[in-house]
């Protein structure tokens, strides 16, 4: 089994996921923030998820404080701000750390494996995108800049 299937973590409800339940699937994992000016992205990011859902795929969502601490909310707030302002129904997770000391193991794991500009592991800000094959290989990191709809041709290809 893929290491990336090893990890779990807290959903927005409280309860704990395994990421293996996503195995044979090409995964989109995103860090999110509600307060950030690539937030509009959650649009985006809803509407890959619902092109390509029935075909394998999902885009899984990991609120962060880290970055101009633009994710103030608790796990209710996070959850009824997605679902009322951009009709979320892909897995939202709890506010996770992607950086330093107390990064999520997945971020650590998604970092080494998808270094960023000039290999620096450290993610730079909401939004940054990773994409998972369906054996679990970290294919591609995509920065804040990069918007949902840019990934299409990607992830047809995985699919």
């Amino acid at each position: 089994m893929n290491p990336i299937y090893s990890f779990s973590a807290e959903t927005l409800g409280g309860d704990t996921a395994s990421l293996e339940q996503y195995q044979g699937k090409v995964l989109l994992i995103v860090n999110t923030a509600s307060e950030c000016g690539f937030t509009p992205q959650y649009k985006g990011l809803q509407e890959l998820y619902d092109r390509y859902k029935d075909r394998g795929f999902a885009v899984l969502g990991f609120p962060c404080n880290q970055f101009g601490k633009q994710e103030p909310g608790d796990a209710a707030q996070i959850g009824a701000f997605c679902e009322k302002k951009f009709g979320v129904t892909f897995p939202m997770f709890a506010k996770v750390d992607v950086n330093g000391a107390n990064a999520h193991p997945l971020f650590r794991y998604l970092t080494e494996e998808a270094p960023g500009v000039l290999g620096t592991e450290g993610i730079k800000w909401n939004f940054t995108k990773f994409l998972v094959d369906k054996e679990g290989n970290v294919i591609n990191r995509f920065g804040s800049v990069t918007k949902p709809d840019a990934l299409s041709g990607d992830i047809e290809k995985l699919l």
